[in-house]
């Protein structure tokens, strides 16, 4: 289990501080994760990785000359932002564009997919490749839907190399598809993995037995077996992956790289009795082994398990591959060291002044801060429940997120609030800040879905309760267009659209806000409780099949209990009002 921590909401931000203190001859921080310390040469193609932390020593540990030249490190398990993956590529672009690479997981494909939009709107050439090596996440002819495992070093490395050798974008995107499509990954697990402060891992394997084809964000495995000897787990790796040649590659005298990564708790001596095996095996399959590698390269956190990558190289990966490396946790070869870049002086950031509401809004602005109150009260009341069925429908940390976000959204609220803002601005600074500290898919749905209701308050006036239903209904078209899940899908879609849908509907016919948003409440309730019947098609639960069916969707549960609890909040806000006028603190 993780022992130590100081405040759990702290400890990816405390960690990286201490990475970089520990590293600042190849990395420095900057907001929204690392980059290197060194002079990067002016026309290279910027490289940036990134993901969730918690995988050390992905992401931050593989930047440095030759390697990546920005790691955007969101919290535990979650993707980084889209102003955190905006903010490291900005401070790393070098005039020849900016390529950005992660495991395909929805999370970060929202995130990255809308840094690389604003990007490219600043004229910044920006392009994108997904690590997609986990054979147990998806069939072959759904190879795009599979997550990236321990293959991040693999397609990470070849294009980085490719940046170094003087690539333009274009060719650096053309080596990571085609490391990418050589690149196959299996794992499996003996135990689950625990975050900081939880009390139990995120799942467990009972005494004896062994996750197969698991995730490395505690998403449990696919399948469960005895488990074997070291040889018989080595046989079962190399099999599975000797079933999925890449197209075009004969295997008979095939060059490989073979990682065998450990995802945190399992011994290195273990590792290498488990190797001895699996190097007997490809080579009796008439493959030539190059450079093996052995040790951890994507962790997940205490997890014991491993998993075995095999890059199938060609002649120019192979020579790419050979680039010299020098970074925190991965050097190979030999490197002249660049020159400490020095780092400008910079500015203060100018206060981001507030133009004041007008006075029914800025009074209608607490209620929007009190609403936020009560948000977070909402996630903190639940969060281990929802981090209990997220454990079993997806992979953990729905509650983390949750409480994380929400306390952001309250704290700039708060703070907006208090400086006479009026309700748009109040709920907006919210949104945003919800988005950026909580990062993954929940953070980037749930700022959309702020921003969208901010934008009908207005900060003049008050809205009435119509435009507070065009407000609701904005979001949840922006989450469908932002995150392309649909009804069915077991996500937070399922409660989302009944809950806009009542609350129009009664709105329209003539119902007093307070009213249709109960109503509407209980709609979302009742459909977020009917996710369990669901099988998932979307996002990290989607793997789990089977296994899900039983449990509701966690983000759609939180939904139903957030606006549950902001109905018996204007509730009470309208009886207590001398009037009745139709905005957020009356009907």
């Amino acid at each position: 289990m993780t022992r130590l921590w100081n405040d759990p909401a702290d400890f990816a931000d405390e960690m990286i501080d201490g990475f970089v203190a520990a590293n600042s001859r190849a990395v420095r921080r900057v907001p929204g994760g690392v980059v290197r310390s060194t002079v990067i040469p002016e026309g290279q193609v910027a490289v940036v990785v990134g993901g969730g932390s918690g995988h050390y020593p992905a992401f931050g540990g593989l930047v440095g000359q030759g390697f990546a030249h920005g790691a955007a490190m969101g919290n535990l398990f979650a993707s980084p932002s889209a102003q955190q993956v905006y903010s490291v590529a900005k401070a790393v672009d070098r005039g020849a564009g900016v390529f950005l690479s992660y495991g395909n997981y929805a999370g970060d494909v929202l995130n990255f997919d809308a840094a690389q939009d604003r990007l490219r709107t600043e004229g910044i050439p920006t392009r994108t490749v997904t690590v997609t090596d986990d054979v147990a996440s998806a069939s072959p002819d759904e190879k795009h839907k599979r997550r990236g495992i321990a293959g991040d070093l693999t397609v990470f490395r070849s294009a980085a190399a490719a940046a170094e050798a003087g690539y333009d974008l274009d060719g650096v995107v053309r080596v990571a598809d085609l490391a990418n499509e050589r690149t196959r990954s299996f794992g499996v697990a003996f135990t689950g993995c625990t975050l900081p402060g939880a009390p139990a891992p995120l799942f467990t394997v009972p005494a004896g037995r062994m996750a197969v084809g698991l995730g490395i964000h505690g998403e449990p495995g696919i399948d469960e077996t005895d488990i074997p000897t070291a040889d018989g787990l080595a046989d079962l790796l190399v099999d599975r992956l000797l079933a999925e040649v890449p197209d075009g590659v004969s295997v008979e005298g095939a060059r490989v790289v073979p990682i065998l990564n450990g995802l945190g708790a399992l011994k290195y001596e273990e590792m290498f009795v488990v190797y001895r095996r699996i190097a007997e095996r490809l080579e009796a399959a008439g493959l030539v082994l190059v450079d093996p590698h052995v040790g951890e390269y994507c962790t997940s956190f205490d997890m014991a398990g491993t998993s075995l990558t095999l890059f199938w190289l060609d002649d120019e990966l192979e020579r790419l591959w050979d680039t010299p490396v020098d970074a925190p946790a991965y050097r190979r070869g030999s490197v002249v060291a660049a020159a400490q870049a020095e780092i400008a002086e910079v500015a203060s950031a100018a206060v981001d002044e507030i133009t004041p509401g007008d006075d029914e809004s800025r009074t209608l602005a607490h209620t929007v801060r009190a609403a936020l109150q009560v948000l977070a009260d909402t996630v903190d009341a639940h969060v281990d429940e929802l981090g209990r069925i997220d454990a079993i429908a997806g992979d953990g940390d729905h509650g983390i997120g949750m409480q994380r976000g929400s306390h952001a959204a309250l704290d700039a609220g708060t703070r907006a609030a208090d400086a006479g803002a009026g309700a748009q601005t109040t709920l907006a600074r919210a949104a945003d800040a919800w988005a950026d500290k909580a990062g993954g898919t929940s953070g980037a749905l749930w700022g959309v879905i702020l921003n969208s209701l901010a934008a009908r308050l207005g900060d003049a006036g008050r809205p009435d309760a119509a435009a507070v239903a065009s407000g609701v209904a904005d979001g949840v078209r922006g989450v469908q267009s932002y995150g392309k899940a649909e009804i069915g899908d077991k996500t937070m879609v399922d409660a989302l659209v009944p809950f806009t849908t009542t609350l129009t509907e009664a709105i329209d016919g003539g119902a007093a806000l307070v009213d249709a948003w109960t109503g509407a409440a209980d709609a979302a309730t009742r459909s977020a409780a009917a996710t369990a019947d669901l099988l998932p098609k979307m996002g990290r639960a989607r793997t789990h099949g089977e296994h899900a069916v039983g449990t509701p969707d966690p983000g759609a549960i939180s939904f139903a209990l957030i606006v549950t609890a902001l109905g018996e909040l204007l509730a009470g806000t309208s009886t207590s009002s001398a009037t009745h006028a139709e905005g957020m603190d009356a009907s």
